[in-house]
């Protein structure tokens, strides 16, 4: 159930940040990347029952105080890359179990771009 909201309307109007955000590293809440295994492929549709399994997932993280960024899908659709900002890994976990998504693998990172020598 993860692709980038953005692709469908109003969903991606959704993502609002957490009052409690402020907690962690520098102020910031750490990010993770959750890596997901769909061995069947991943399937959303395109239409008003893709945009609100996408809320629904938005809305279950809340609880967690998680807030799914964004998502990479692999061209095989078997994976995905979902970055996601939250207090820790179990809270990750326990947002994922809330929406019956799979978690083969949560990375804490921090942000490296080719930009930050300049």
């Amino acid at each position: 159930m993860w692709v980038a909201c953005p692709k469908y309307p109003g969903c991606g109007n959704a993502i609002v940040p957490h009052a409690n955000n402020a907690r962690a590293r520098g102020g910031r809440m750490p990010r993770y990347i959750v890596e997901r295994e769909y061995p069947e492929g991943l399937r959303i549709p395109l239409d008003e029952a893709g945009a609100n399994a996408c809320r629904a997932v938005i809305h279950s993280n809340l609880a967690e105080q998680v807030t799914w960024v964004q998502s990479y899908v692999s061209a095989d659709r078997t994976h995905t890359f979902c970055v996601c900002d939250g207090p820790s890994p179990e809270a990750i976990r326990r947002a994922a179990n809330r929406s019956r998504l799979p978690v083969a693998r949560i990375t804490e990172v921090s942000v490296l771009d080719p930009y930050f020598y300049r």
